[in-house]
């Protein structure tokens, strides 16, 4: 991490420590109040970089649960800026490891301390304490060249093997190892050359390359042509069809498979101009031209050019028809309104396929288009009671109102009571409310590991307790407790949220939806992208919108109070519906995946609102509409305590009004 960077984080580490100190002092009967104040303004110094005090801590912070993470903080800050006095930091690393080894609060320092005994190469030290449960492949590099330092290297070159062969990049703390292998005569050309192709398989085209290069020019030679087809794979397929006998001679099936499938995915246009003379150029047997015909018609089904999809569907081997083909020629046939291959897809599927919600609703679908409507029926009751997107559609066409159906598990305050006075317990609550929420989710996952399956079950009502609802519906959803609604879905900003949505004049139970998909009420929230908070807005779109509204523009830190983040977020769901002609379930889609896109994937006629959900091509986007759709079902049931109409949403989509596409996510 550059410096700029690491302020940045230490910025908002205190952002947070400020945000989540002042909300747990606003209980003034807390038993730690005092203590926790102690402990957020010492852990924010040591962040800093700051030393212990001369006359050590206070007697209240010393007795505080959290006291060891200062601790932590501390050596982890000396680690990082240490000269050449290494003794009395190594030895304060030992004994701290030493003494919390089976607490997580230990995890991350071990990880830290070891590394810096790699880096000075204090290997039997590395070794005494490493303790093999970690993933981090720098310091299992670190381990194997531990191993050969020390020289214990029986049965090591499979290890070290079976690291070197992967897709991925590894660090260069690996290479010492794989260059001893390579002394041994361990690393043959063959398996670089696997490796190679590994890297190839995941895109990592430009390291495969650097590897590539220890070869033989002739073992190097397809292996390099492969890399050049997938950077460019339009430029090296058009170079074959032009006659280049020696690309077509030399390259490898695997590679040329691989260059037509990042065609066909990224130009389907493209591919289908070349399909029938790239299959005379390449002479493909049976089972490679089926191969290249499901990449096409994959290709087209995402693009939504339905009937073409449809077309080269149709020419593939039945055995290359997976569950996942299968869905898209389903999906293809929706678009294409050809309800006969919509049974015919899902007719192929396996039954566990064609017993899930989704093609179960497809295939009544279909047997209401097609007449039957006795059998559709039946299928539609089947869905209902899944309780879902499809459950609920299915309850619209048959034309009932949607009603949840609730399993409330059951509640065991004394074994609430118990787990929460757990120290796990205890240390996960407090790093919350100290603003350590990663720090605090350890915690919680070490209690959980030592809690039967009963207990386990009353943890979800602990952790809904303490509002920490993201891992509330985490654990519930790993102990299969999916419809107790009342428990998983909370309503904990309801003013903030009915506030927001009545000022920015959209439906407050589909904005609760949102919420609740965006950040499960987690107002700290941060996305790997930069998101930020309980409707997770990027901070340059925020800023957009704040202007746009003749609002202040916030800055990150700002982006962490729940009543601004719902307005602005309330304010850009508001804006995507006008953007797309007051088609919510169309501004649902760009909320997720940004409005560009969606505007590709309009219609250019009307279109039924269900088939076109089911052809949004990102996985993720398509979930998330269907997941918000349901949530918004669920907020309104438990809300009213009446059944919800979801025939709204039947409505057709229909293209874009506007001539103009502007992107209004820009920030």
């Amino acid at each position: 991490m550059d410096g700029a960077a690491a302020m940045r984080g230490r910025v908002l580490i205190g952002a947070l420590l400020a945000l989540y100190a002042a909300a747990a002092s606003a209980d003034d009967t807390d038993r730690w109040l005092e203590a926790r104040k102690l402990f957020v303004d010492a852990y924010a110094a040591a962040e800093a970089g700051a030393a212990a005090p001369r006359d050590g801590d206070p007697k209240a912070l010393r007795q505080y649960p959290l006291y060891p993470y200062l601790q932590r903080a501390r050596i982890a800050r000396a680690l990082d800026k240490v000269g050449e006095r290494w003794a009395p930091v190594d030895d304060a690393a030992r004994k701290f490891v030493e003494r919390h080894s089976a607490e997580p609060v230990a995890d991350d320092l071990r990880a830290l301390w070891l590394g810096t005994l790699a880096r000075r190469a204090q290997w039997k030290a590395f070794m005494a304490h490493y303790d093999g449960a970690g993933a981090d492949p720098v310091l299992g590099c670190d381990l194997l060249r531990a191993r050969i330092a020390l020289g214990r290297t029986a049965d090591l070159a499979p290890l070290a093997l079976q690291r070197w062969l992967t897709g991925e990049r590894l660090p260069t703390e690996c290479e010492p190892v794989f260059q001893w292998l390579r002394d041994r005569g361990d690393l043959s050309d063959e398996l670089t050359a696997e490796r190679v192709k590994l890297l190839l398989a995941n895109g990592q085209t430009a390291f495969a390359r650097v590897i590539a290069r220890r070869l033989p020019e002739q073992t190097a030679a397809p292996l390099l042509q492969w890399a050049g087809l997938l950077e460019e794979p339009q430029h090296g397929i058009d170079i074959l069809l032009g006659g280049d006998a020696t690309l077509a001679e030399q390259a490898m099936p695997e590679a040329l498979l691989a260059a037509w499938s990042k065609l066909a995915r990224d130009d389907p246009p493209a591919a289908i101009e070349r399909f029938a003379q790239f299959v005379a150029v390449t002479h493909p047997d049976a089972k490679t031209k089926s191969q290249y015909a499901l990449a096409l018609a994959l290709g087209l089904a995402w693009d939504r050019r339905a009937a073409e999809a449809l077309h080269v569907f149709a020419t593939v081997d039945a055995a290359d028809l997976d569950d996942y083909a299968l869905g898209w020629q389903a999906r293809s046939a929706l678009w294409a309104e050809d309800w006969p291959q919509v049974q015919e897809s899902i007719g192929g599927m396996s039954p566990v396929q064609q017993a899930t919600p989704r093609w179960r609703y497809w295939a009544a679908r279909a047997a209401e288009q097609l007449g039957d409507e006795t059998r559709a029926r039946a299928l539609y009751e089947l869905v209902i009671p899944s309780d879902n997107y499809y459950a609920a559609s299915s309850a619209a066409r048959l034309g009932h109102l949607v009603e949840p159906h609730p399993e409330q598990m059951p509640y065991d305050s004394d074994d609430v009571d118990a787990i929460a006075k757990r120290p796990e317990f205890v240390r996960s609550i407090e790093l919350r409310r100290c603003g350590l929420p990663v720090a605090a989710v350890k915690e919680w996952l070490a209690g959980i590991a030592q809690l039967d399956a009963g207990s386990r079950s009353q943890a979800i009502r602990l952790a809904t307790q303490w509002q920490w609802h993201d891992v509330a519906v985490a654990l519930a959803t790993r102990e299969n407790v999916f419809f107790d609604y009342a428990l998983l879905y909370p309503k904990p900003y309801d003013v903030e949220i009915e506030n927001a949505s009545s000022s920015a004049g959209v439906d407050a139970y589909l904005f609760y939806g949102v919420v609740r998909q965006e950040s499960l009420f987690r107002p700290d929230a941060v996305s790997p992208s930069g998101a930020v908070g309980l409707a997770q807005l990027m901070p340059g779109t925020a800023r957009r919108i704040a202007r746009a509204n003749q609002q202040p523009a916030p800055s990150t830190t700002d982006l962490f109070d729940p009543a601004l983040n719902l307005r602005l977020g309330a304010a850009h769901l508001r804006e995507l519906i006008d953007r797309f002609d007051g088609q919510s379930l169309v501004a649902l889609a760009a909320y997720n995946a940004g409005p560009l896109p969606v505007d590709r994937w309009l219609p250019e006629e009307p279109m039924d609102a269900d088939i076109w959900v089911e052809n949004i091509p990102y996985n993720e986007t398509r979930d998330y509409v269907q997941r918000v759709l349901w949530h918004s079902v669920v907020f309104g049931w438990l809300t009213t305590g009446q059944g919800q109409d979801f025939g709204h949403w039947s409505r057709p989509i229909v293209p874009r009004r506007s001539s103009e596409v502007a992107d209004a996510s820009a920030g």
